[in-house]
């Protein structure tokens, strides 16, 4: 394909079934920047970050990790949308991210049995203790209190005036817990059978959906497979699909994985090389009119192209490639072009390569990623001491 109808393809808006217009079809993907105050709120490093992305020409930035509850964080870097959170900070960071025609919306979330330990007491939809990971069931009372701390949470997003919501039912947190027969064991309405576990979620949507009016988006994070034995299967992932094209949701955010203790690995049915879960997308569009938005693996124009053209996805999410250059939406929307160089790293600590792309964010945030050169060693020992620190404001804020 040419460089100016690749340029036509990236750049056709994107009309959601609520009215609303994404300028463009590439999306800043949801990732846990960890730049809130350690009470909940924004910093003007998160601010900034979220500017730079729009003035980059990103048609819409999805904030990771939003809390709806202070109990059941990611990390202590979360923001959390409670009455109490400082709306001002809020609406300035919706204003800011709302540069140059761009959408923000926030990820709404809970983790669940992944909650962080130090600041929270982990609640899954059953109780589990394996090595390394432990938790108490949810109660009854504790589910149907769901659907409203959701459409509360929605209702504060949208007086703070970001664009939309992006429900967060992926990547093993609690609604992805409640998806995934590893996490559900429940025998009630709220397991077994693969509509059962998609009830709460059902439930959650239509309460967020009154409270914000017809006219406001509502997008949702799934997995395609958790990539784990005994996990959620693509055609379980399928059939999730197929109900909630029955919702009113306005984008359906398509990815996988989630952290398991113990859990083996399965055969996730992802695409060996470039984007990850391009053939389960493929097989979604046959059973929803929603559009999907594809998040995992884009590295490169042709990548991004390809899956629109081929009819894939209705747009493209991209995460480590737009921390490597905010500005990625704009040089794929130009002829100049230009694909990000990925970094290698040598024998990276466990989880050093997240921190190293999560220290980069506050780099971003700071407009000094000229002088960033933490190796993921050195980053994820600022990261975990970053977090040490905040877990303080967090119990001093919410306990």
């Amino acid at each position: 394909m040419k460089n100016h109808d690749a340029i036509n393809l990236l750049a056709q808006p994107l009309v959601l079934p609520c009215g609303i217009r994404l300028k463009s079809r590439l999306i800043k993907s949801a990732m846990s920047d960890s730049l809130g105050d350690g009470a909940g709120n924004p910093t003007e490093a998160q601010m900034r970050l979220y500017e730079r992305w729009a003035e980059g020409g990103a048609a819409l930035s999805v904030i990771g990790e939003v809390q709806t509850s202070p109990y059941y964080p990611e990390k202590p870097g979360n923001l959390v949308l409670v009455p109490g959170a400082d709306m001002p900070a809020m609406k300035e960071l919706a204003k800011r991210g709302s540069t140059n025609g761009a959408h923000i919306w926030p990820q709404l979330g809970h983790a669940g049995a992944l909650a962080h330990g130090p600041v929270s007491t982990p609640k899954g939809p059953s109780p589990l203790d394996v090595e390394g990971l432990k938790c108490d069931g949810m109660s009854l009372d504790e589910i149907h209190e769901l659907p409203q701390t959701y459409a509360q949470a929605a209702t504060l997003a949208q007086e703070a005036g970001f664009g939309g919501v992006l429900i967060h039912a992926g990547h093993g947190f609690l609604f992805s817990q409640f998806l995934s027969p590893l996490f559900n064991h429940r025998t009630d309405a709220f397991g077994g059978a693969v509509e059962n576990r998609f009830r709460i979620v059902g439930e959650v949507i239509a309460a967020v959906r009154q409270a914000v009016g017809p006219a406001y988006p509502i997008g949702i994070k799934i997995n395609s497979t958790d990539k784990l034995e005994g996990g959620l299967s693509t055609d379980d992932a399928l059939e999730v699909v197929r109900l909630l094209n029955e919702t009113s949701v306005d984008l359906i955010d398509i990815s996988g994985g989630t952290y398991f203790p113990g859990a083996a690995s399965s055969s996730d049915g992802t695409s060996s090389s470039g984007p990850y879960f391009i053939d389960f997308t493929k097989r979604a569009k046959e059973v929803t009119t929603i559009p999907i938005l594809l998040t995992g693996g884009f590295e490169t124009r042709g990548q991004a192209v390809q899956a629109l053209q081929n009819g894939s996805a209705d747009a493209i999410s991209l995460a480590r490639a737009m921390v490597l250059n905010p500005s990625l939406a704009n040089a794929w929307l130009s002829e100049v072009g230009g694909d990000p160089e990925f970094p290698i790293f040598d024998k990276p600590p466990r989880g050093g390569v997240t921190a190293w792309y999560s220290m980069r964010l506050t780099a971003l945030g700071e407009d000094s990623e000229d002088q960033f050169d933490q190796s993921p060693t050195d980053a994820l020992e600022a990261y975990d001491a970053r977090d040490a620190e905040r877990c303080k404001a967090w119990r001093n804020r919410f306990s």
